[in-house]
């Protein structure tokens, strides 16, 4: 099992469409025991909020959203913890929008430096 994700910041490695998350997102992490968690904002998201579960490398969660817009959007997501040649972490996500039509796959990873 990688390490925790407790206190650690995460980004995206790309933009998504208008109105998701991207580059200039950042996620703050927390973890305790198997329950895992973290807000996030930047970019077309205001604010944001993830909550789930951890089974060894993989995260399973829900997340929520209020964009600049002022629009709403909520949806599920799993993960895969791996960790980078540099000791970074990386997610891999596959996510499901369950507000609106949509599913994809997406890469965070702690910043550098």
């Amino acid at each position: 099992m990688a390490r925790s994700l407790d206190g650690l910041v995460f980004v995206p490695v790309a933009d998504q469409a208008p109105g998701q998350v991207g580059r200039q997102t950042r996620f703050e992490y927390h973890e305790q025991d198997d329950r895992v968690w973290a807000e996030y904002g930047g970019g077309d998201v205001v604010r944001g909020y993830l909550v789930g579960t951890r089974a060894d490398d993989s995260i399973d969660f829900r997340y929520v959203q209020l964009r600049l817009d002022g629009t709403t959007a909520s949806g599920h997501c799993t993960s895969l913890v791996t960790e980078l040649s540099d000791g970074r972490l990386r997610l891999e996500e596959t996510w499901t929008w369950e507000s609106q039509e949509g599913h994809g796959t997406s890469t965070v990873e702690q910043p550098l430096g």
